[in-house]
């Protein structure tokens, strides 16, 4: 068997190199930071150390010289910070850091564990000096005995014992901290060499590694990537429907055993689409041989020219009796578009009578310029007829308007504005308030609802804001069932607001009435009732309702304006802001001005 070269191998062959040199880099670094690890330990934990305790030693040396000198020249108390100090330091700063300093001194050499053995001593031997001094001068009566005096400087004179004694304790220590200083920086710059060596094998080991990586790469893309780069852009030409105009050359490795593959499939798939080709025009005598036995492609192919030569026969016969049944089906729907033409015409006719019925029972506009000359109502149903409608009439020379808002809209809305009209009209003949009426139709409408229906619960009324107007003395009365009323005056809207529950709708307690307010009324007041249609509308950029915040603001917009510019500026503010959307519900909006 001949040896082959596979990818495999030349894949292994260059990252085994490749492993090879990180190893070697790896192995180093680890050691080299392992010694360096040892050596900082020991300048960390050592020689660090026990520079600075020795300095600190030296440090408390000079200063009890300075403290002792203090306690013998300078008179004070027995509770003198200074003293307590010097206490301190002898009993409790010196103990502990000479203990300290025995510690680290284990790891000294033996010749330094010597001196310090011998610095320790000496400063046993110093601190009782000073205990003799202090003895002397205990408190501040001692100061005035000369012998205590003397005594006590003789031992701080430049040849008394203390002071000698002192200077050979601070040799001592100058010569370990100098000591341990050197060793430190010995350790440190074994340390330094140590780094320098891994910096340089570091350095060229990685320009090595770089040089070796950028060869493996160039060989990888020779005798791999290109390859496998033309066996791409043969799959990705073959994914867009269209085949390579050549076939590639095959190598003796996997790559070239799937060139071979790949040069197979192209050319079978060349014969399969021209079958299908022949197959798709009705040629149905072409002959195909499939790629081998499993060919399951190429058999469905032969399968599908079979059925489809016996589906395109059979087709033919269905064709001609479709046709067939289909002229027969064409005379029936145009018949039965006839009949529905016709039912259609007649509802709509009889909607349009409904229409002209319902406008019957609204107050002409003479009626109503008759009775309230500086007003304007805005009516604008949804659809053909609607379920709001507004009512005036006159009695006792009070005129009473309101904007009634009846359950739904369309057909069933106009069935409950006219029981609506006729109920107001019969609780007029009986109440003379806004409220009593109101009390008086919501008996009425319930009665008419619900008087057939025992533990019935539907929710059929209606919302309205109901007035009275005395021209005389400009007395406004209001009642209302969810409708409020708003009131402008010197720029500003008030709003009366309604009871929350609608006419008919359960009349189940007798003790609930409806509120009437009463308004004094001056002149240039506005007053305006509405249905919710013009603030529910939806429309704008965003297709967003319209809210009666905004229409209160264009109300207040409209002070001074004649009640005609009004009302055709409201009507054309809706219709702007509902733009190509449908009106959702019947518009009505009624406004008056106080002349």
């Amino acid at each position: 068997m001949a040896f082959r070269f596979t990818i495999g191998k030349k894949i292994g062959a260059g990252f085994g190199v490749l492993l090879f040199f990180i190893v070697i880099v790896f192995y180093t670094t680890y050691t080299t930071l392992t010694d360096s690890t040892e050596i900082n330990d020991e300048i960390t934990n050592v020689n660090n150390p026990s520079v600075a305790s020795l300095e600190e030693l030296k440090l408390l040396t000079v200063r009890s010289k300075m403290l002792i000198f203090n306690w013998a020249y300078i008179p004070s108390r027995p509770d003198h910070p200074d003293k307590k100090k010097l206490s301190t330091l002898i009993d409790r700063d010196y103990p502990h850091l000479i203990g300290k300093i025995e510690k680290l001194s284990k790891n000294w050499s033996d010749e330094d564990q010597g001196k310090i053995q011998v610095v320790s001593t000496k400063l046993s031997e110093l601190f009782e000096l000073h205990q003799d001094v202090m003895s002397f001068l205990p408190d501040w009566s001692s100061y005035e005995e000369p012998e205590n005096i003397f005594l006590a400087k003789f031992y701080m004179e430049n040849d008394g014992e203390i002071f000698i004694k002192t200077s050979d304790i601070l040799f001592e220590l100058n010569d370990l901290i100098a000591n341990h200083k050197f060793q430190t920086g010995e350790i440190t710059s074994e340390m330094q060499s140590s780094f320098s060596f891994l910096k340089w094998l570091t350095r060229w080991l990685g320009i090595a590694l770089v040089i070796f990586g950028v060869l493996v790469a160039f060989y990888t893309t020779q005798t791999i990537v290109r390859p496998v780069h033309k066996l791409k852009m043969v799959l990705l030409t073959l994914s867009k429907g269209v085949f390579p105009k050549q076939s590639i050359k095959a190598k003796n490795d996997e790559i070239g055993e799937m060139t071979i593959a790949l040069n197979r499939v192209v050319s079978g798939l060349e014969r399969t689409n021209n079958f299908a080709i022949d197959v798709g025009s009705g040629l149905f005598e072409t002959q195909y041989e499939p790629l081998s036995d499993e060919d399951s492609l190429g058999k469905t192919l032969m399968k599908m020219r079979d059925d489809l030569a016996e589906n395109e026969r059979m087709l033919e016969q269905k064709v001609i009796e479709r046709t067939a049944e289909l002229v027969e089906k064409q005379k029936e729907v145009e018949e039965q578009n006839e009949k529905i033409s016709e039912l259609y015409e007649e509802v709509t006719d009889s909607i349009k009578y409904a229409k002209g019925l319902q406008e019957a029972i609204l107050p002409p506009d003479e009626f109503v310029k008759k009775l309230i000359p500086n007003a304007f109502v805005l009516y604008k149903p949804k659809d053909i007829v609607s379920g709001d409608f507004y009512w005036i009439e006159e009695k006792n020379d009070k005129v009473y308007f309101a904007a009634v808002d009846c359950t739904g809209h369309g057909v069933p809305g106009a069935f409950m504005s006219i029981v609506g009209y006729n109920a107001l009209n019969e609780a007029l003949r009986v109440s003379d308030n806004p409220g009593e009426i109101l009390d008086g139709l919501n008996k009425g409408i319930s009665k008419t609802l619900h008087n057939n229906a025992i533990g019935t619960t539907t929710k059929d009324g209606m919302d309205l804001a109901l007035c009275s107007y005395d021209k005389k003395t400009r007395t406004l009365e209001y009642s209302g069932a969810y409708n409020p009323l708003y009131l402008i005056r010197n720029g500003e809207v008030e709003q009366l607001k309604a009871d929350k529950f609608a006419i008919g709708g359960y009349y189940e307690d007798p003790d609930k009435k409806y509120t009437n307010h009463v308004l004094q009324l001056e002149e240039n007041d506005y007053i305006y009732i509405f249905s919710d249609g013009y603030a529910d509308q939806f429309g704008g950029p965003k297709g967003k309702k319209f809210m009666y915040k905004r229409f209160r603001d264009h109300l207040l917009s409209l002070n001074g304006k004649s009640m005609t510019d009004q009302k055709l500026f409201l009507d054309a503010t809706l219709e702007q802001w509902r733009g190509p959307l449908e009106q959702i519900d019947d518009v009505l909006v009624i406004g008056m001005h106080i002349a």
